[in-house]
């Protein structure tokens, strides 16, 4: 095992890796919760619930895939990198793809499945860096921090700290109670002021640079939450895993179905998984192997064995009955604690196995306590706001639509869309209309045949 993870080589040794693995686990294990929260549209009305598959067996594939995925970088890619479904395109997955455009679940698997089918061409046939040249930099970066802004609105809504409202469309809701409100209006102040205490919580312990910040938060928010009454106590700690039977398999219908898979809603839906999830893997990918100082004249090694892993565990985490499975940022608190090999991986892949006896603890998970984690996530994805030329008006216009149409649209499609429908427009203009790649002018009337189906 030794020579495999080629410890002397790295300079890295048992203790070192395992100790970095149980950290990485940490610092995502609120995936576990948040995860089938989001996917099973827990926060959504009782008659819309119906829609989406069960709370249990999501947290089984997620629970699966995160340790699938995270066992295959392990062995094939040999990083220090974990992998489970990605936040943002859980999110994508159910307010979009299902609630909005009303594809049903199993239908939306079968459409990540075939996206995670492209990527691994793509990685497999190098195809993937032309393709990311084609893209500029400024959407890109509008891509992950709309994202992030679109994650926080819901964080915030299911929180109740933000409600809707007839004449602003949307306003602050009640944080304080008193004599004479209604015993829901009183409970709802009393959640979003629990969601205030979590996002605070959870704030400070990461600007104190605590590992696993976002998973301690959500289980001191659980803690209060039980002391003040708005959290259940869980029944017991340990049980059989959640039947997978539910979501297993689920996509493998539709993947027989090609007239509706690749119907006109569904490619833009599969291109809308692989858009996120061929940026969002290589960007981490690059940046946890920086921190872990793996690159090579600034390259990743066998990049592409780690781009084929990323694109393995996202096809299991499909016929599981999961979202994207994806390479996780929250690796580089792993690779901080000393992580530089595989046998990381090893570690973390295992510990998610073990998270499979401990579901019963998830009846803690509440809308006030997944919310701080969706916010922080949110406020850690935005800070990409920082990278954008917004100086210059050709792509600081299209980058911003991009970013402001996610949350006010409730999709993150509509927003992808706008960005690449605008920008060869603002370059074309700018006098800059031989700097837009080819590939983005293809884009652009796919994306506008987009908003004409969703007009109709």
């Amino acid at each position: 095992m030794r020579k495999y993870f080629e410890f002397d080589k790295l300079g890295t040794n048992y203790r070192r890796e395992i100790i970095a693995g149980i950290t990485t686990f940490l610092a995502m294990a609120y995936i576990l919760a948040v995860n089938p929260f989001v996917l099973s549209g827990a926060d959504l009305p009782a008659g819309v619930k119906a829609n989406y598959p069960p709370f249990d067996a999501v947290f089984t594939a997620t629970a699966l895939a995160a340790a699938i995925g995270t066992l295959v970088m392990a062995f094939v890619g040999r990083l220090p990198i974990a992998q489970a479904p990605g936040m943002g395109l859980n999110a994508f997955f159910t307010y979009t793809v299902v609630l909005t455009l009303g594809i049903p679940w199993q239908q939306a698997l079968a459409g990540v499945f075939v996206s995670c089918t492209i990527f691994l061409i793509l990685s497999l046939t190098g195809v993937r860096e032309k393709i990311i040249n084609s893209i500029p930099q400024s959407l890109k970066y509008a891509t992950s921090a709309g994202i992030g802004l679109f994650i926080a609105f819901i964080g915030l809504k299911n929180a109740g700290i933000v409600v809707a409202d007839p004449a602003t469309f949307v306003a602050l809701g009640h944080l304080s109670f008193h004599q004479g409100m209604e015993p829901e209006q009183i409970l709802a102040a009393k959640n979003a002021l629990l969601a205030v205490f979590g996002i605070v919580v959870t704030a400070i312990l990461i600007s104190r640079k605590v590992n696993a910040a976002v998973f301690i938060g959500m289980v001191i928010t659980a803690i209060v939450g039980m002391i003040f009454g708005l959290v259940d106590l869980p029944k017991q700690v340990f049980s059989a895993p959640p039947s997978l039977a539910p979501t297993f398999g689920a996509a493998f219908p539709y993947l027989a179905d090609w007239s509706t898979l690749f119907s006109s809603k569904m490619l833009i839906v599969i291109f809308t998984f692989l858009f996120v999830d061929f940026f969002d893997a290589t960007g981490t990918l690059v940046g946890v192997a920086s921190q872990a100082g793996l690159l090579k004249d600034g390259k990743l090694p066998q990049a592409g064995r780690a781009l084929a892993s990323d694109a393995i565990a996202g096809l299991a985490g499909s016929i599981l009955g999961t979202s994207t499975t994806t390479s996780y940022v929250e690796s580089t608190a792993g690779v901080a604690a000393g992580g530089r090999s595989g046998f990381t991986s090893v570690v973390t892949g295992i510990l998610f196995l073990v998270a499979l006896f401990f579901s019963p603890l998830l009846t803690v998970v509440t809308s006030a306590v997944t919310a701080p984690a969706l916010i922080i996530v949110g406020v850690l994805m935005a800070s990409n706001l920082a990278r954008i030329a917004w100086d210059e008006m050709e792509v600081a216009l299209p980058a911003f639509l991009t970013v402001l149409m996610m949350p006010l649209t409730y999709s993150i499609a509509s927003g992808i869309a706008t960005g690449f429908i605008v920008y060869p427009i603002t370059m074309i203009f700018k006098g800059k209309a031989k700097e837009v790649h080819p590939v983005m002018y293809v884009l652009f009337f796919i994306f506008l045949i987009y908003f004409i189906w969703l007009r109709e």
